[in-house]
């Protein structure tokens, strides 16, 4: 029996609604209330429409997965109670979420939030439920066995939130895991007035800007990483090549996407211009003349992708037009979904890299 994918993915879906109820991180201080005091506060005066389909729409995928997880276990005693485990589950994270927000300065702890967080994860549990019944996960389950190879999961766990990561904006399309500069600059602010700030490894030099060709060639590496890890546990070439247009497709539509909820609907497709559409283009051609090459192989040029383009990017400034964005998402209603996006922005290349790094090394120990 294949081990299920749902599990990795919930477990990633709890770490990112962590991070969306908890931003900033900022300010925590005892305000001399009882942590649980929403929940016997009088209901909201002021909420939107937009706040209830966010709260209902945050918690869904977390009870779905949940649910799945269970539904998926091989335990047939689990399936009974995956609706009520999921649920419950996902009641109880929100109950400790809206418990931390109230020493949250920046946020407020609310019932209604909570009882719509149960809403929404009783819904994805339900619908995972349903969908078990109709035996499209039955069917989901052999299309993966004719498709990929047993021990797929943590690939396919990576393909599902690639799309995801690249809602977060970034300088260059598909350019994850540009982390250097943020990095330096938040160290720098926590070891201020400490004499470990003088620890901190300064460059002699500034960060400089790509020039267009290391542009094109990150667009291209970025566009080719999803279809090697792709064809590391695709079985056939066929399937290969269907699932090659189908992420370049994916990959696309995400950042149009992206673009889209960063500088308005009309300007959805500015970001494809003749040096990106060129960067795409060569990467598919890349990726047709490598849909023969054996697993072991995408594999190692995987790592290869992987290191060269976050070598490149994270040599390079983020840009002042690219910080101008971040601050639009970074206010107003994107504040909990650019808590989402963004970790998995930054760290999506990074997790690739642990994973084909660990399964090649599982291989050499097996042979």
């Amino acid at each position: 029996m294949h081990k299920t994918s749902a599990w990795p993915l919930a477990l990633t879906y709890t770490a990112l609604i962590v991070y969306a109820s908890l931003y900033p991180f900022a300010d925590w201080r005892n305000q001399g209330i009882a942590p649980w005091a929403f929940l016997a506060a009088p209901l909201p005066r002021y909420w939107t429409g937009f706040d209830v389909v966010a709260n209902v729409l945050g918690y869904a995928p977390l009870g779905f997965l949940l649910a799945l997880s269970g539904l998926r276990s091989g335990n047939r005693s689990r399936h009974q109670r995956a609706i009520l485990v999921a649920t419950v589950a996902a009641a109880l994270l929100s109950l400790l979420m809206e418990t931390l927000q109230s020493y949250l300065p920046a946020r407020v702890a609310s019932s209604v939030d909570l009882a719509l967080n149960f809403l929404g994860a009783w819904g994805g549990a339900v619908l995972a439920w349903m969908l078990e019944k109709m035996g499209a996960i039955d069917r989901w389950s052999q299309f993966r066995s004719r498709w990929f190879i047993a021990d797929a999961r943590g690939a396919l766990a990576l393909l599902a939130l690639w799309p995801v990561a690249l809602l977060f904006p970034a300088s260059l399309p598909f350019g994850l895991g540009q982390v250097l500069e943020r990095t330096e600059e938040w160290l720098a602010e926590v070891l201020v007035d400490t004499p470990f700030l003088d620890w901190l490894p300064l460059r002699e030099v500034e960060l400089q800007p790509l020039i267009p060709g290391a542009e094109l060639f990150c667009v291209m590496l970025g566009a080719l990483i999803p279809c090697l890890l792709g064809f590391c546990i695709i079985r056939a070439l066929g399937q290969r090549a269907a699932f090659l247009v189908g992420i370049l497709a994916v990959g696309v539509c995400a950042t149009a996407l992206s673009a889209a909820l960063s500088y308005g609907p009309s300007h959805a497709w500015a970001w494809l211009n003749p040096p990106v559409q060129t960067g795409i283009g060569v990467a598919a051609v890349l990726s047709v003349m490598l849909l023969p090459l054996p697993r072991r192989g995408c594999a190692a040029l995987l790592l290869l992708a992987l290191a060269l383009q976050l070598s490149l990017l994270n040599q390079a400034p983020t840009g002042a037009y690219f910080a101008q964005t971040l601050q639009t998402w970074e206010q107003g209603r994107f504040i909990r979904f650019h808590g989402l996006a963004q970790w998995l922005g930054w760290i999506w290349p990074y997790a690739a890299l642990i994973y084909v790094l660990v399964r090649v090394s599982r291989h050499e120990e097996r042979d």
